[in-house]
């Protein structure tokens, strides 16, 4: 298989009374004034957006329509403990008009699709829930 690169995420951040982020393409343009848990946030949305594809990819693989396009609820909490911080996640999952059973089994599917679930594997702990 030969890689391909398919996108490049490039953005710019400052620190800050008057921080924020901004994307290349202007797209994300955001005020983020310090301390704020906008490092957590911003990875729950861009790992929730990502695994909710691969939740669509593990469906489409196996055949299976989803009545309605999943729903992601990600929760990510930074954590202290003796002075060492560390992640853990929460993914909570809508698949309406799926069994348990076959929702179970997209979501583990997902998590071999998702780039964000491979580069966390093993790094910390993620739940992932089926609502």
């Amino acid at each position: 298989m030969t890689e391909k690169l398919i996108f490049t995420g490039k953005t710019h951040n400052t620190s800050g009374r008057n921080g924020g982020t901004r994307s290349s393409d202007g797209k994300l343009d955001l005020k983020l004034s310090q301390p704020h848990p906008a490092a957590e946030q911003l990875f729950g949305a861009a790992w929730s957006a990502c695994y909710m594809g691969a939740i669509e990819l593990a469906a489409s693989q196996r055949n299976v329509k989803l009545p309605a396009g999943p729903e992601v609820d990600a929760e990510i909490d930074l954590n202290v403990d003796d002075g060492s911080y560390f992640l853990r996640a929460r993914l909570n999952v809508s698949l309406p008009g799926i069994d348990r059973e076959l929702g179970e089994e997209l979501l583990a599917a997902a998590h071999g699709i998702c780039p964000y679930s491979k580069a966390t594997h093993g790094n910390i702990d993620v739940t992932t829930s089926l609502i």
